[in-house]
């Protein structure tokens, strides 16, 4: 299961984003069933913060976005740090 997703920071809250976003790396990518997961941000777009995940299952995915300690904390108190997600693409191999 690849995803892709964007999530864009309310302008001046850049930092701020930036850092929550880096604590979900290392416990995101210790988890059952995690094989890819990575932050970038767009070079031509400051703010704009890109994940990209793979992971070995729906059901892996779903338990990271759903029950994960660590996303659960971010939903609490980091998303006022995100003015709208930009894009959420769930992607299936194609070759």
């Amino acid at each position: 299961m690849h995803i892709v997703v964007g999530l864009k920071a309310v302008a001046g809250r850049e930092d701020e984003l930036r850092r929550d976003l880096l604590a979900l790396d290392a416990p995101s990518r210790s988890e059952d069933g995690n094989v890819q997961y990575d932050l970038f941000e767009d070079q031509d777009q400051p703010g704009l913060f890109v994940f990209v995940e793979q992971w070995a299952s729906v059901e892996a995915r779903n338990e990271h976005h759903e029950h994960g300690p660590h996303i659960q904390n971010f939903h609490a108190n980091g998303v006022h740090n995100v003015e709208k997600r930009a894009f959420a693409h769930i992607l299936k191999r194609v070759v």
